[in-house]
């Protein structure tokens, strides 16, 4: 309450201010973002896995960024410049290798998947052949932490995320409408296949808005959706305020336990998400075996 008023003492302003709150605002916005990136996707291709990390979206933004520092580019515009180049190209290049007669959700997983494991490589290549200070920079910010992040970075991503959430609503409607199918989205009066293409762009703008500030965090994307749907008890992934709600609360949750789960160690928010969609992965393979059977 101090801070807020003004009569807190600078190291007290510095400690809330510099220190915490960048980073609760960040995590906050970056979780909605990547929730918003991963509920688009999951509803284009109408299957739990797809996630921009899982198809390769995220890993086209990371290789757009280390061509950036590579160049020696280092300011977060030059980083979101690159992100958004990266994450576009690949989900276009995607997109028109899994174009037969239309776009379907499994076909666009697949090829995501072997276009995200060629850029993979390459990232590793371009890092072998950097110099040393370059390939630590970049396998730093690759690891996706929020430590790091000053207040610019958080306001231009801020100011990207909000310009999303502007046109949300209509997407969430498009969305709505093509889940009933190609057919019966058309007969409607929706342009399909523009409309597919305009989500794949709302959704790696989401998600190249958080790659460029604070790297690749996977997983949130992929859970967030499908945690809100069994929450709300909704059979759809298309909601899009509450994956945004939940996909910042685990965002939150898993940097707030990167610097506390071990005691003198503060741990890369990624890692993090990486243990926790681990095992969220554990439990849907185990939840759709015994349906199977």
């Amino acid at each position: 309450m101090s801070v807020m008023t003004g009569t807190a003492r600078d190291s007290v302003r510095t400690v809330v201010l510099e220190w915490r709150a960048r980073r609760i605002v960040a995590a906050v916005v970056f979780g909605a973002a990547l929730a918003v990136g991963g509920s688009v996707f999951q509803s284009l291709t109408r299957n739990p896995l797809g996630s921009p990390d899982v198809i390769g979206f995220t890993t086209g933004s990371y290789t757009g960024v280390v061509l950036m520092l590579l160049a020696g580019a280092t300011s977060y515009s030059a980083l979101a410049t690159g992100a958004l180049a990266g994450g576009l190209i690949t989900a276009f290049a995607v997109y028109l290798l899994a174009f037969r007669r239309g776009v379907r959700g499994f076909r666009l997983i697949v090829v995501g998947i072997a276009v995200g494991a060629l850029l993979s490589s390459a990232n590793t290549w371009f890092s072998v052949k950097a110099d040393v200070d370059t390939a630590l920079r970049a396998a730093v910010w690759g690891a996706g932490s929020l430590s790091a992040i000053g207040w610019p970075a958080v306001l231009m991503s801020s100011a990207l995320v909000a310009a999303v959430a502007l046109v949300a609503p209509v997407a969430q409607r498009r969305m709505r409408w093509l889940e009933l199918g190609d057919d019966t989205a058309a007969m409607l009066g929706v342009p399909v296949e523009r409309t597919k293409l305009l989500l794949v762009v709302l959704g790696v703008a989401a998600t190249a808005a958080v790659t460029a500030a604070a790297g690749p965090i996977v997983f949130v994307a992929l859970a967030a959706p499908q945690i809100a749907r069994r929450l709300t008890g909704r059979g759809s992934t298309v909601d899009l305020a509450g994956s945004a709600l939940v996909g910042a609360l685990l965002l939150l949750g898993a940097d707030i336990a990167a610097q506390h789960a071990i005691p003198g160690v503060v741990l890369p928010t990624g890692a993090v998400t990486v243990c926790v969609g681990g095992a969220y992965l554990l439990v849907l393979l185990v939840r759709e075996s015994r349906r199977g059977v």
